[in-house]
């Protein structure tokens, strides 16, 4: 098998200490959950689910951007009262259909292993009672309830992974907009807001991931970010098992961090040698939720799998999102493709929980095939379905004690050899229904 680069390792307690540069803190060993995880959920919740219209960036484009957005702008004049602000969604944010048991049941179904919820996006609104936040957080306003605490208790109790998406700036707050005509010189809203509100965040809900994003308009030097990472990993209450991403400063993305992400709907297209992961939304046009959005805009199923499988054939973990409206439910049809993952894990799961990358990736031959690994067991995931009774793989190396199944199906598989060195054409039986049509053959016994 081809060497494995990404560094992940579960981490000590008597670890040396790192210091707020990159160079000691990129050395540190990302804690070995996160890569057998592979797949979480990404959840994007707050003030902007209740217009519901546009994205999650409904505030900027219809008040922030230059010229503002003539659908947004439209949407307001046509649906509110003249004097209306975007201030006062929050008063109709109630999330009183909020059930987190009921969502953490439908995270768990999906065979996620983590769950990312917004704790705050750039419009600044916090799912928690921040104490750097007055008035524009859930419990001062709209659900009047710790939205963060409650689903995190949730999602732990079902053993599953809990992280936390952050905004480093605000799209609005008069702080920030100060130190940006300061043109990043002063770190007014970094010292009086951003950072105790982190730390805060941390102590109180003790984060496995911190999903750290709206960097992109200042260094890292601004936002304090190797300060605040160096005592993440060495002082903070998840120094052991916290995980973050690459998003800490204009600059850092596929840089500097724990993971990388680079940029939305990341595939490197090839093996990296730094673990990375896709975040990526079923909604195709948006992270929060829209209530104009159609079904022709969503990800199918089989195409989320064949997604999922091809991130973690290249060593990606895959964060698939979903927007809950503003009362609090997860619209049905997330629900569907979610469930709909889940069902096809409980067959093909062993193929990627786990797993590494083998030392080919993928072959397409008749099909595409994506190769994983475990320990002596090569996975080849067929994405598509065969139009013949035979397939050929060219790549694996077999012997006389080699053996093929299919996952889900209870007998051994016939094969021949292609070379005597290599290659194999196996006899496909008729294959059984698959709600990602995507089907798993397990390879024993080669090389």
């Amino acid at each position: 098998m081809l060497p494995f680069l990404f560094l992940v390792a579960a981490v000590s307690r008597t670890a040396a200490r790192y210091t707020p540069d990159w160079s000691s803190l990129d050395a540190r060993p990302l804690p070995s959950w996160y890569d057998e995880a592979k797949l979480g959920v990404f959840v994007h919740w707050g003030v902007f689910s209740v217009p519901g219209f546009d994205s999650e960036w409904f505030w900027w484009h219809w008040q922030g951007q230059e010229p503002p957005d003539p659908k947004c702008v439209s949407y307001i004049k046509n649906n509110y009262p003249p004097e209306f602000k975007y201030t006062d969604f929050a008063g109709q944010f109630h999330a009183q259909f909020f059930d987190p048991e009921e969502w953490a049941d439908i995270f768990k179904a999906s065979g996620a292993k983590y769950v990312v919820l917004t704790a705050k996006h750039h419009e600044g609104f916090t799912n928690w009672g921040s104490p750097n936040s007055w008035n524009w957080n859930s419990v001062d306003a709209g659900p009047h309830r710790d939205l963060v605490g409650d689903l995190g208790e949730a999602i732990r109790n079902r053993s599953l992974h809990y992280g936390l998406y952050n905004s480093l700036y605000e799209w609005f707050h008069p702080l920030y907009l100060n130190d940006k005509k300061n043109d990043f010189k002063t770190k007014e809203f970094v010292t009086h807001k951003l950072l105790p509100e982190l730390y805060n965040m941390v102590v109180r809900y003790q984060p496995e991931l911190i999903w750290s994003d709206g960097d992109w308009e200042a260094p890292d030097t601004y936002w304090n970010s190797t300060d605040f990472l160096a005592w993440l990993y060495n002082d903070s209450p998840v120094k052991d098992t916290v995980v973050t991403n690459d998003r800490w400063g204009a600059g850092c993305a596929c840089k500097h961090g724990g993971y990388y992400n680079c940029q939305d709907k990341y595939s490197p297209g090839q093996l990296p040698s730094h673990k990375w992961e896709k975040c990526t939304s079923v909604d195709t046009l948006s992270w929060g939720y829209r209530r104009n959005m159609k079904l022709q805009e969503l990800m199918d199923l089989p195409t989320v799998i064949k997604d999922l499988v091809i991130t973690v054939a290249l060593g990606g973990n895959y964060l698939l999102n979903v927007g809950p409206t503003s009362d609090g439910t997860i619209p049905t049809v997330f629900e569907e493709r979610l469930r709909g993952v889940g069902a096809w894990l409980a067959v093909n799961g062993e193929a990627i929980f786990a797993s590494r990358p083998w030392r080919v990736q993928m072959e397409n031959t008749t099909i595409p095939v994506w190769f994983t690994s475990k320990g002596s067991s090569i996975y080849a995931i067929m994405t598509a379905k065969p139009v013949e009774t035979t397939l050929q793989l060219l790549t694996p190396k077999t012997s006389a004690r080699s053996k093929v199944t299919l996952l889900g199906y209870s007998f051994p598989l016939s094969w021949s050899p292609i070379y005597p060195n290599g290659g194999l054409t196996i006899l496909l039986p008729e294959l059984p229904y698959s709600p990602g049509h995507a089907w798993t053959l397990k390879l024993d016994n080669v090389q």
